[in-house]
């Protein structure tokens, strides 16, 4: 009989000692989890590294809702057609040129007048930066994103220059031209 008392009794006493183990390894791996994500909001939200001005927080927060306004109020898309584009690439294997015939996407309608005053600059603006470019730069798709998008920040500088802050990083113009399509894309 104290041979059947003893097993009973290592029995108990084995069962706390895996339920605490069990208890600190599930502490453990919480504490991880709340630890681990922490540094991933860290790390997503930028850290804080950056402080703004009060002036900044303000001009942006005042931005923001602008945006949605117009947003909001407008109806259908304003597309501006340009004419054709014809420069002279930066030479690799010759002669090219590229011949552009472009689309922009307005933010709202009265904003065309305004496109259509600031033309001559725009115009200018958008030759040298076609000029500027390699036939090699434009043969894939993201090489034309790209170029898009360099535009749209032309065209939109032209219209509004960029401006400065107060730590002298220029602010670029967020401008009326919303996106720019390519009609018409031709290197030769």
């Amino acid at each position: 009989m104290a041979k059947d008392n003893k097993p009973a009794e290592e029995g108990a006493e084995a069962a706390p000692k895996k339920s605490k183990k069990l208890l600190i390894i599930i502490v453990l791996a919480v504490v991880l989890l709340a630890a681990g994500g922490a540094g991933a909001f860290l790390m997503m939200s930028g850290g804080g590294d950056e402080e703004l001005d009060e002036d900044e927080v303000a001009e942006q927060a005042e931005k923001k809702p602008a945006k949605k306004k117009k947003k909001a109020d407008a109806g259908p898309p304003t597309f501006v057609n340009l004419d054709p584009f014809t420069v002279n690439l930066v030479p690799e294997v010759g002669d090219q040129y590229l011949q552009v015939v472009l689309s922009v996407e307005l933010d709202e309608a009265p904003s065309q007048a305004t496109l259509a005053m600031m033309m001559p600059r725009i115009r200018n603006n958008v030759t040298l930066l076609l000029s500027s470019k390699k036939a090699s730069e434009l043969q894939s798709k993201e090489g034309k994103e790209q170029l898009a998008a360099e535009i749209q920040t032309e065209i939109n500088s032209a219209i509004e220059p960029p401006t400065k802050n107060k730590r002298g990083e220029i602010i670029p113009p967020e401008g009326p031209v919303v996106s720019v399509l390519f009609t018409s894309f031709i290197i030769q």
